[in-house]
């Protein structure tokens, strides 16, 4: 029975009859299940979590009796907040352990300063991309000692380390390996390089010892996080692999908890020379090349620039390079003369395109399933689990259906579609959205750590979640009938009805109210 028919039906029920046929405007199509509703993408630069430009800043531990130490800054929650304000994210946190580089008991006061740190950043909704090393090199050329620690005392600090790790994973996007050498690099090293005054030449007994710092990370990190180390050639000598694509991950591994899977690439010397300054180091330079473009398909991918190098750092080069190797995040404070070059157009689509943007096109419900598609235009997809919903909600609940998608899969330029059966949803009519959660439980509630798709007019930001701009009706048989609104359409109250009729509660004041309603309802959508 047509919309018309069943109200007429309802009106002949409580004694009113419709003599008059409906106007042409009424008596344009309804909304079938076939409906589709498409969704007009938006141009803005959007503040998602875990992506895009950060910050990068650094604290200190020095040894008691050092002139101003101990030379802890804090990270504050206003300070924090007001990065969001810029559009920002995440914050990459260097924490220097001067103090510690002989000591293998890490204070608990200082212990107490990074945890601090953590709950000030989940306090104001940003991520961490935390490493730690030992000591930061002062003016060029660097001569050792260098003064970054040796293997024991590393591993014995990596394991006090662990409960930071652990507790705070729901802030942590991802961290540096970090720890050994200069600036936590893995260069200029007095323990991991046989001649420390010749870093890049590295025996087998040296890999064994990074290999073993990097283990014992991957041990220290939950196995739902990735780490990253400075160099592709790094990677491949801790785990036997050969550079180019034969040694890079490979889709069927992504993901599975398997060392390869959990490593990826910082790369802090972004255009700098034509190696990137010892960042790809294969020969020839190509094979480098070739297995981060693969590589970083399936692990986290940042870094920051470092050097005016012309035209290698000028945005036709820059731009090319952050799409093929799948950049998630890139330092805005260093180098703003690099920056700055590409010109203010260009770094507006760098804050929209670093890691991952997600456009929804279109929606449609067909025989009790709704579809959605979503479009990536990023540079990358989330390197952190993102589980996907369809919300519907009413004044009485809020159901949560899952898409069975993880946004991890959702690759740079691809189209996902995704769908949810309401078979089993109860009976009544819902407004509709996409929702992208943080997988953590303690922030999985928190709008701030949810995903915002780039569409005009569909985010809900007091909820984080992204309307679909239509409801649907689910009958007590079943049944589901589409109905799209226009825009973000105020919440309709759940009637109780269990069939696709308004429900006849007597009297012709209330069959008046049901044929406003549906009129209205049908002039919307004509």
């Amino acid at each position: 029975m047509n919309r018309r028919l069943r109200l007429v039906a309802v009106l002949a029920a409580c004694g009113i009859v419709v003599a008059t046929p409906l106007s042409a405007a009424a008596q344009a199509p309804a909304p079938t299940l076939a409906d589709t509703v498409a969704y007009e993408p938006s141009d803005a630069i959007i503040a998602n979590p875990e992506r895009g430009f950060d910050h990068t800043n650094n604290t200190h531990y020095y040894p008691e009796g050092t002139e101003g130490g101990p030379g802890y800054t804090p990270l504050d929650v206003a300070t924090l907040a007001a990065y969001r304000e810029e559009g920002i994210t995440e914050l990459v946190r260097v924490f220097y352990l001067e103090r510690f580089v002989a000591e293998p008991t890490l204070d608990p006061a200082w212990l107490a300063l990074v945890q601090a740190d953590f709950d000030a950043a989940r306090a104001a909704g940003i991520s961490i991309i935390p490493r730690f090393a030992y000591l930061a090199g002062g003016d060029f050329p660097y001569t050792p000692p260098y003064g970054d620690a040796p293997l024991d005392i590393v591993l014995t600090h990596i394991e006090q380390l662990t409960p930071i790790f652990q507790d705070n994973a729901d802030v942590i996007s991802v961290v540096q390996a970090g720890f050994v050498g200069l600036w936590g690099e893995g260069y200029y090293t007095d323990h991991f390089a046989a001649d420390p005054a010749n870093p890049g030449v590295l025996t087998d007994e040296d890999w064994a010892k990074r290999r073993a710092v990097v283990e014992a990370l991957l041990e220290a990190v939950p196995a739902d996080h990735s780490i990253q180390v400075r160099t592709m050639n790094m990677k491949q000598n801790i785990l036997g692999v050969p550079s180019g694509t034969a040694g890079a991950i490979t889709e069927a591994q992504a993901f599975d908890g398997s060392a390869i899977s959990r490593i990826g690439h910082h790369n802090d010397c972004f255009l700098a020379a034509p190696d990137d300054w010892g960042t790809y180091l294969s020969d020839p330079i190509s094979l480098d090349q070739d297995y981060l473009a693969q590589e970083s398909d399936w692990v986290p991918v940042g870094g920051e620039t470092c050097n005016v190098n012309p035209p290698r750092s000028e945005w036709a080069t820059a731009s090319a390079e952050m799409e093929r190797y799948n950049f998630s995040y890139l330092n805005w404070d260093y180098l703003q003369d690099v920056l700055q070059s590409w010109g203010q157009e260009n770094l507006d689509t760098t804050a929209k395109r670093l890691g991952y943007r997600f456009v929804m096109t279109e929606s449609s419900v067909v025989d009790g399933t709704l579809s959605l598609t979503v479009r990536n235009d990023g540079w990358a997809a989330p390197y952190n689990s993102r589980p996907a919903y369809l919300v519907l909600s009413n004044a009485e609940r809020t159901v949560r259906v899952p898409f069975g998608s993880d946004a991890r899969t959702w690759g740079a330029g691809e189209t996902v579609t995704l769908q949810a059966s309401l078979a089993d949803v109860p009976a009544g009519r819902y407004d509709t959205a996409l929702s992208l959660p943080a997988a953590h439980e303690s922030v999985a509630a928190n709008p701030l750590y949810a995903v915002q798709t780039a569409n005009v007019g569909t985010w809900d930001a007091a909820i984080g979640v992204n309307s679909l701009q239509r409801q649907v009706s689910v009958g007590a048989d079943g049944v589901v009938m589409a109905e799209p609104v226009a825009g973000a359409a105020a919440r309709l109250p759940d009637t109780g009805v269990s069939s696709l009729a308004p429900a006849v509660l007597g009297g012709g004041v209330v069959a008046l109210g049901a044929l406003a309603l549906l009129l209205a309802r049908r002039r919307r959508n004509a």
